[in-house]
This record gives C-alpha cells, structure tokens and sequence, in this order.
C-alpha cells in the first residue's frame, strides 16, 4: 500500500480546503465502505474550515451545490469499486478509467458527476476504490474491507491534521 500512501500524500500536498464525499449503499456491506469512512471520521470529530465530510451514500449528485458552495482545492471520492483485485485492495482511480472498473450502482454515473462538478470548477478531483469481498445485504463492511477502511482513515488524518 506504500504506492497508494505516497499518491494519496502527492495529491494532497498542496491542498487548501478538501472534501470528502462517502459514496455507497450502507445496506449492502461493501458497498457502503465509502459512507462508514465518512461517519468514523465524524465520530472523531475532526472535521474543520479545511475539512469538509458529506455522506452521499447513493445520490452523490445531491451534494453537487454543497460541493460548488464551499469551494474546496481538493475532493476525494470514495466508493466500492470492482477492480478484479483481492478484497480490501484500495486504489486511486483515474477518472479517465471509470468506464473501464466496476463502481457501484448509483443513481448517477460517478464519470459523469466528475464531469458536471469539473465544469466551471477549479478544483483536483480524485476517486479512491475499494475492493469489496460482497455487496450482498449486510449492515457493515466485511472484515478486510472493515481494516482497508480504517487504513484510509488513519492514513488521511495523518496527511491533512
């Protein structure tokens, strides 16, 4: 994962304010890893004028004039996504690739909602997947995509606090 430390650090080496927008169905156990990342870090309380977390569980493109109003340098999307690698497994996906992986099923196209926040916008923009082992109905994570989870967590508040 040291190639995944080192490009998370690189994109937020210059970042001003950041977004992170939790996208997945919670009720589907892989599925919602991106928004149990988004509550454990508001369980830790650390949100701030430079950190901003959204919830969008499965309707991203309803948090499309929160994003524009806070103006962020950075924002990281992170979702579920079949990449054809072992469970657990976290990538930062090239938005130019979307087409090409697996992310999860929502409402909109996450390639699309890029596209629309991209539009008139001025800031980097990244999608971090996680290989899930089941999106069959579940309340949580399974374990490795639970460890995965919290490796990302720990990793980003040692970056941006």
């Amino acid at each position: 994962m040291l190639s995944f430390d080192l490009d998370l650090n690189e994109f937020l080496s210059d970042f001003n304010k950041l977004i992170v927008l939790g996208v997945g169905n919670e009720l589907k156990s892989d599925d919602g890893v991106g928004p149990f990342i988004i509550k454990k870090l508001i369980d830790d309380n650390i949100e701030n004028e430079h950190l901003i977390l959204i919830n969008a569980e499965t309707v991203p493109e309803n948090f499309t004039g929160k994003i524009r109003k806070e103006q962020p340098s950075h924002v990281i999307i992170v979702d579920a996504c079949l990449m054809g690698a072992q469970p657990g497994n976290i990538k930062i996906v090239d938005k130019d690739d979307f087409a090409n992986i697996g992310i999860s099923t929502h409402s909109m196209s996450l390639s699309y909602f890029v596209k629309y926040l991209e539009r008139d916008n001025d800031f980097k923009v990244i999608f971090v997947g996680i290989e899930p082992e089941t999106m069959d109905w579940g309340e949580k994570p399974t374990e490795q995509v639970e460890k995965t989870a919290y490796y990302f967590i720990d990793l980003l508040k040692e970056i941006v606090l």
